[in-house]
């Protein structure tokens, strides 16, 4: 038995609202649509986002994508009108945070070193 993957589910209040909002903000409708109330965005190095609809838990997520640039990303943000929360630059990884709708935590970070993810 093996883990060949992981899922970051982020819990919503309105799907439908959230699905747009991620939308625009991974550049891309939904990968999949695999039953009521969930949607999932795919990364091409691996991982998967899923939002699904659950009132109660909404606000609480947390997740973190690593990026290959921060720095892009934080200007592709604001010109998608999403506002950065934070951000920090360390000798081994930038960060960018930013809150979704319902004030889930999105995490962009590009890692600078061989430890964190980088070849460079």
């Amino acid at each position: 038995m093996s883990i060949r993957n992981a899922l970051a589910g982020i819990a919503v209040r309105d799907l439908e609202a959230s699905i747009n909002w991620y939308a625009r903000l991974l550049g891309r409708a939904p990968d999949s649509r695999p039953m009521d109330g969930l949607a999932e965005w795919e990364f091409p190095s691996g991982g998967w986002i899923q939002v699904f609809q659950d009132r109660a838990r909404a606000g609480s997520s947390s997740v973190t994508l690593a990026d290959d640039d921060v720095g892009s990303r934080i200007a592709d943000l604001l010109s998608k009108g999403i506002p950065i929360e934070s951000k920090s630059e360390g000798p081994a990884v930038s960060l960018a945070t930013i809150t979704d709708l319902d004030g889930n935590r999105i995490v962009f970070a590009e890692g600078r070193d061989t430890d964190h993810g980088s070849t460079r």
